[in-house]
């Protein structure tokens, strides 16, 4: 059932849990992700970012609609998220097209023009019921603030929630987006710390390439929303390129892309049992 991103979020963070946010870019993702998380019994976020939509000939309207679709079949909650949104054209389109979240990524400014921005935005996504995230500096693999050695501090977390108005924070922690690799080590103390100082629920992006140990301690610290991209895409394209390899006359797509979402599925299932607490 299609359920806002904000309702999904705060009863993850009652129960101590985190809520697995996916990346979707075709309505196979959104198939393979509502199936996985059907087979956990989570709730699930279906994130489709700006680099999606681009794909999908820079039109919002069409995958959103399928992604929209799917969600409100499913049998467990299910949030629709625009995720990494630098365009404000793209932003205020969210609402229309039946997000109830998105991510409003300035990161790309120095840090006041980044607050004045985002707080923009923020006020305009609240005034069509939005939930807002938002980050500060750049998540790893594009050399910012989630690179190697660089990390979110505290007081300027705490500021910049105050100043934007914000619901929730992305934090650099360790993680970098599109690992294919799971080594990423994540900063235990400062997750508790950025906690302590930040009210509002954090954010773990790059979450492909950190082990199931890292997450599970990630979740017990404190992050809520872990957003999953990259795994999805190594099972996806590993599914058919071991069909294609393995069958030169294959033609029909269903054939293997029926296989691939099976393994985006199992997938999600897998990444959603550890995210939750066992009971």
């Amino acid at each position: 059932m299609l359920t806002p991103t904000g309702e999904i979020v705060a009863d993850a963070q009652r129960r101590g849990a985190g809520v697995g946010a996916f990346n979707v870019i075709t309505v196979e993702h959104a198939e393979a992700i509502v199936t996985g998380a059907e087979a956990a019994g989570c709730a699930v976020i279906l994130q489709i970012s700006e680099n999606a939509v681009r794909f999908h000939h820079g039109r919002l309207g069409p995958i959103a609609a399928a992604a929209r679709a799917v969600a409100e079949l499913a049998g467990v909650p299910v949030a629709l998220h625009l995720d990494h949104v630098e365009s404000d054209e793209l932003f205020d389109q969210a609402a229309a097209n039946g997000f109830g979240s998105a991510m409003y990524d300035a990161s790309r400014l120095d840090y006041t023009a980044n607050v004045a921005a985002t707080a923009a935005a923020a006020r305009r996504g609240h005034a069509q019921g939005l939930w807002v995230e938002s980050e500060l500096g750049e998540v790893g693999g594009k050399d910012g603030a989630h690179a190697p050695g660089v990390r979110t501090d505290p007081g300027e977390a705490t500021a910049y929630v105050a100043a934007t108005g914000v619901d929730a924070l992305a934090v650099a922690v360790g993680s970098s987006h599109a690992m294919t690799s799971r080594d990423a080590r994540l900063d235990h103390e400062l997750i508790g710390r950025l906690r302590a100082a930040v009210a509002v629920p954090l954010v773990l992006h790059g979450s492909s390439g950190v082990p199931d140990d890292e997450l599970r301690a990630a979740v017990h610290g404190g992050l809520v929303k872990i957003n999953i991209g990259t795994a999805l895409n190594v099972a996806f394209t590993g599914a058919i390129r071991h069909a294609i390899q393995h069958d030169a006359g294959l033609v029909d797509p269903r054939k293997y892309l029926r296989t691939a979402r099976r393994d985006m599925a199992d997938t999600v299932t897998k990444a959603l049992r550890v995210l939750t607490p066992a009971a």
